[in-house]
């Protein structure tokens, strides 16, 4: 009964990775590379490094917009974006000529390097590991759905490879690669050992993937996770004449966000949308595990006053999920170190993938080549085996 009990357990394992193995492999792939994303855009793209030879200190984020109106007249500000030490400060704009730029700034001198249109490399991997590139509607992507439902497939390999895979614990104090024998035999020592030494990575990838699912399903029945702020008061929106009435500087938006949370290292600053709209100072601050995005401050852009403020401290559980997702799913944790961590594991399991759709597959033609091999022989007993009836009885006489 355990016999045909592993068996089964084992056929289950075998399914997940050969039905879905190719779109599986392929999301495996682009994570892996979306971990990088940002030094990939270091390496390929010269304009995004933040050179600093003479050890300058970073310049303000207001100096920085004043740089990129200057290079783009006329240009509307919508995001400041800061990013890693060594790459440049992202200023997204929008001018006639420019309805969706991007410029680069070095963070240091506040010069502007280029001025980019259209998607990024990092917001192009992003996308396509995360939803495969199908379009948002209605608060939905198929692509987002089908991503995230691989988390399953990870989580159900993970089980049932443990299943099959008796005293699977020998393999982390004596590891077995049979080079020396054939394809199958030395691949399946290799998967088997990449399965072991990577169940915590499963394990991480997997849960994160799954809330990933769960998220997927609040977006679409229109759960907040996060309550909004309630619209600026019209009381408190300055009458004009028609021409646009100025804001509070982003001297004094900084200033106030900072006041608010002394540890907060802004990582995200948005502009209103409208007249009752709010500045929004998003960043990080003294919180283990969680994102860049995790201290939140919403200010008045006619009255300077904080009209609403998170911390990680006051979140709930499905705000906290939320906020430390990214950081587990991607590696961005401790920074470079783990992400080359992950970075690695990412290409073990891509590899698994490869290998026990190449496993699964051996064994399948194996077992319809000796099938056939049953059906084909004849089948005729020696006359010493013959059972001990007559013809008649044979025959059912």
């Amino acid at each position: 009964m355990a016999s045909s009990n592993r068996r089964l357990w084992f056929l289950f394992h075998g399914w997940l990775s050969l039905p879905v193995w190719l779109l599986f492999s392929f999301i495996c792939l682009t994570g892996t590379i979306a971990v990088f994303s940002h030094e990939l855009t270091w390496l390929a793209n010269p304009a995004t490094r933040a050179g600093n030879p003479d050890h300058l200190p970073r310049q303000p984020l207001p100096a920085l917009v004043a740089a990129a109106q200057q290079a783009v007249p006329g240009a509307e500000i919508s995001r400041i974006m800061v990013l890693e030490p060594y790459l440049v400060t992202a200023v997204a704009l929008s001018a006639p000529d420019k309805p969706n730029a991007i410029a680069y700034l070095n963070p240091y001198t506040a010069q502007v390097q280029a001025v980019e249109q259209g998607m990024t490399f990092i917001g192009f991997m992003r996308s396509l590991h995360g939803w495969l590139l199908f379009p948002w509607q209605h608060s939905y992507s198929i692509g987002y759905y089908l991503v995230s439902a691989m988390s399953l497939v990870v989580l159900g390999a993970m089980i049932t490879g443990l299943v099959v895979y008796k005293r699977f614990w020998r393999a982390f104090t004596r590891p077995r690669l049979r080079l020396d024998r054939d394809a199958r035999t030395w691949l399946g020592d290799l998967h088997r050992l990449g399965g072991v030494w990577s169940l915590w990575f499963l394990l991480v990838i997997g849960l994160t993937g799954f809330w990933y699912l769960v998220q997927a399903v609040l977006w679409h029945s229109g759960v907040h996770v996060w309550p909004e702020a309630e619209p600026v008061a019209l009381t408190e929106v300055p009458l004009t004449d028609g021409t646009p009435p100025p804001m509070i500087p982003l001297q004094q938006v900084l200033a106030t966000a900072q006041a608010q949370f002394p540890q907060l290292e802004p990582a995200l600053l948005s502009m209103p949308e409208h007249n009752r709209d709010y500045f929004s100072v998003l960043g990080s601050g003294d919180a283990i595990l969680f994102d860049r995005y995790s201290f939140r401050v919403f200010i008045n852009p006619w009255t300077g006053a904080v009209a609403q403020s998170n911390t990680p401290a006051d979140m709930n559980l499905l705000q906290t999920l939320t906020h430390i997702a990214d950081p587990l799913h991607y590696g961005t944790i401790g920074g470079l170190w783990t992400k080359t961590i992950w970075f690695l594991f990412g290409l073990v399991l891509s590899g698994m993938s490869i290998s026990g759709f190449l496993i699964y597959g051996k064994r399948t033609v194996k077992g319809v080549r000796a099938g056939r091999t049953k059906v084909r022989k004849p089948l005729v007993a020696a006359p010493d085996c013959l059972p001990d009836k007559s013809p008649g009885q044979l025959e059912g006489a």
